[in-house]
């Protein structure tokens, strides 16, 4: 009887020995669903059609996400709300030009996290110290551009950067120079700051992939920061002009690997597009 019941403890601690091996196992590797979008969000005077009937959709189908990091969200924020999660917990970019572009509100860069309460979440914003166009071009100065950088912990403690940023539009000599000038801001943070934590760089870079010195600019910053593009050639096949990416790299002690990644053809109504850009995603295990 006594050998009996060492043999059930000794069984019953494999057993639980084995669970507990298979739940840590299980929460060392985590997965985020991640959307990337512009949501053309200019008054309905420069839009060109019907922003009021577009953001209540986008703000829906950002609770397929957990996390979503979108650019132009300008004039139709409230709009953009009405159809979250009561969970979603929103944050807008800096408003530093909002006294000379009421309508602007900042940056125009928005990120929604629909992430379990086992995640923590920490975002701040970063003005750029350039843009081009005040009365000329494309105005790009009344909104005061950045970026936001999120600092996630998963429940493992693995720690991802995920950076949500919107460049100077425009094909000027000064366009050019200024977005070379963003990216370097961007470049300079990182490598002060997150020289050896796995990253993400995502948004609307304004980089013609067809352009030989956007291109140029591109390759150069993925090069400095070790970023990779998972989704190159994705926007072409559906005949978006490609100017929005996702890169990313791992850390030293965090890898990321792409389960997923493409458009969400579902951002759409009636056939016709949610926005003048596509709607990107990817789904990362996180490891």
């Amino acid at each position: 009887m006594i050998f009996k019941i060492k043999d059930f403890r000794l069984g019953l601690c494999v057993s639980v020995l084995f669970y507990l091996c298979f739940i840590s196992t299980d929460l060392s590797s985590e997965e985020i669903k991640i959307l990337v979008y512009n949501t053309h969000g200019l008054p309905s005077a420069f839009a060109g059609d019907d922003p009021e009937e577009r953001f209540p959709l986008i703000g829906e189908k950002t609770k397929g996400y957990q996390l979503s990091l979108l650019q132009e969200d300008f004039a139709h924020h409230e709009l953009l709300l009405k159809n979250l999660s009561k969970e979603s917990v929103v944050v807008r970019g800096n408003d530093n030009n909002k006294s000379l572009c009421p309508f602007c509100s900042g940056s125009g860069l928005t990120m929604i996290s629909n992430l379990e309460k086992e995640w923590q979440l920490e975002i701040n914003s970063e003005a750029f110290n350039s843009c081009s166009g005040w009365l000329g071009g494309l105005n790009d100065c009344f909104a005061s551009k950045g970026f936001q950088l999120a600092r996630i912990k998963t429940p493992s403690g693995k720690y991802v950067f995920i950076l949500n940023t919107h460049l100077d539009a425009g094909r000027s000599t000064r366009d050019f120079k200024v977005r070379s000038e963003q990216l370097h801001q961007i470049l300079t943070k990182v490598k002060k700051e997150l020289a050896e934590e796995a990253l993400i760089v995502a948004g609307d870079l304004n980089l013609r992939w067809n352009d030989p010195e956007d291109r140029s600019l591109l390759e150069s910053f993925k090069k400095d920061l070790g970023l990779i593009d998972p989704l190159k050639g994705v926007q072409a096949e559906q005949g978006w002009q490609i100017l929005d990416y996702i890169l990313y790299r791992n850390g030293k002690s965090t890898n990321l690997e792409v389960l997923k990644k493409g458009e969400d053809l579902t951002f759409q109504k009636n056939l016709k597009p949610l926005s003048d850009h596509p709607a990107l995603y990817i789904k990362l295990l996180i490891d």
